[in-house]
């Protein structure tokens, strides 16, 4: 009778976990670093941080997908920030947040609620709430008019991809508007926006409104969307993907990998993967993709690929995350060759260095 040998505990018992010290002194960036040391959440979130900075350093196409009310919770200039300084190359975005978006890029506010606050009373005043932010239904209704009287003035011989009536929405609002906001800076940059689901969204109540007053027969073009992005995945050297949160947003940018077919390219899947959201189970350590198992099976991300999972708010991690960045990409920058987009009319150009 054979003895089975029993693996050494050694094997396994590498990297002690080291315990965050207190350090008046430390930026941002580098509490994350000693965040590297511990374990859960986290661990986790520092991986992102070490995973965006590989993304960077890599030449990668990077991706980000988000839904969900980011903008009211305060997130505007922050996304605004990783656009302008190109830390993101792609966005697909819901119709929600990019109106959110718009609404206080035309100068509007969201605002903070309190609990002794019955929605019957809000409901009286006109006033939606979402969780524990209010917005006016008035303002809301007056940014709705807003992008049915700027769709009324552009050509309605043709229908419009997302992509495309995203980039022309950005620059009619970078006219008017004092401050920066996702549209203004994706349009300033060249960063092109997709919108998988723009009609779950008051920018199609917008556009909806001002047709029933026949002042339009502007339409959508979504199948462009699906070539401009297979063509975007098709060209990329490496592509990394960065969900905040899920929904359609996640769905469709998996399924554009996939995509690439359509232009005679075999899919190569995500080299990079950082999701942040409370949707799923608490997942192990950096390199195990448990949380990406439907993404490994369909091929969506590479073998072996990088991958963190952030089980946490969006609004927690988010503000962390990007002033850490603020503060150790620089030197990942200088040397990047990211992709470069020309928008003519309603062809996408893409070149990749």
């Amino acid at each position: 009778m054979v003895t089975q040998r029993k693996p050494r505990a050694s094997k396994y018992l590498t990297v002690p976990t080291r315990p965050v010290q207190v350090d008046r002194d430390r930026s941002v960036a580098g509490l994350l670093e000693k965040m590297e040391g511990t374990g859960f959440g986290g661990r986790q979130l520092a991986e992102a941080h070490r995973i965006w900075l590989d993304m960077l350093g890599d030449n990668t196409t990077i991706m980000v997908a988000a839904s969900g009310a980011l903008i009211p919770a305060g997130m505007r200039r922050l996304l605004a920030y990783v656009i302008k300084n190109r830390f993101v190359d792609v966005l697909v975005l819901s119709g929600s947040l990019l109106f959110h978006d718009l609404h206080e890029t035309l100068g509007r506010h969201h605002f903070q609620s309190h609990p002794s606050m019955t929605d019957a009373e809000l409901e009286a005043s006109q006033i939606s709430r979402m969780w524990d932010l209010l917005a006016s239904d008035e303002e809301y209704h007056e940014a709705e008019e807003w992008v049915g009287g700027f769709t009324n003035q552009i050509d309605q011989t043709r229908p419009y991809a997302t992509r495309e009536f995203l980039h022309m929405l950005g620059r009619e609002l970078a006219e008017i508007a004092t401050e920066d906001g996702v549209l203004t800076s994706a349009y300033k940059a060249r960063v092109p926006i997709f919108c998988p689901a723009i009609m779950d969204s008051s920018l199609a109540v917008g556009i909806g409104a001002s047709r029933f007053d026949k002042k339009n027969n502007f339409q959508f073009d979504i199948v462009q969307d699906v070539l401009d992005m297979a063509q975007i995945f098709a060209k990329a050297r490496v592509t990394g993907a960065i969900h905040l949160g899920g929904g359609t947003t996640k769905s469709f940018m998996q399924k554009m990998e996939l995509a690439t077919n359509i232009v005679k390219t075999p899919p190569r899947g995500h080299k990079y993967a950082i999701q942040i959201s409370t949707e799923a189970p608490h997942p192990g350590g950096r390199s195990n993709a448990s949380t990406f198992d439907d993404t490994l099976t369909f091929g969506k991300l590479t073998r072996g690929a990088t991958t963190a999972y952030v089980n946490c708010d969006a609004t927690i991690a988010l503000p962390i995350l990007v002033t850490a960045l603020s503060q150790t990409a620089a030197k990942y920058m200088k040397g990047r060759k990211r992709p470069n987009f020309t928008f003519i009319a309603k062809d996408l150009i893409v070149e990749v260095p």
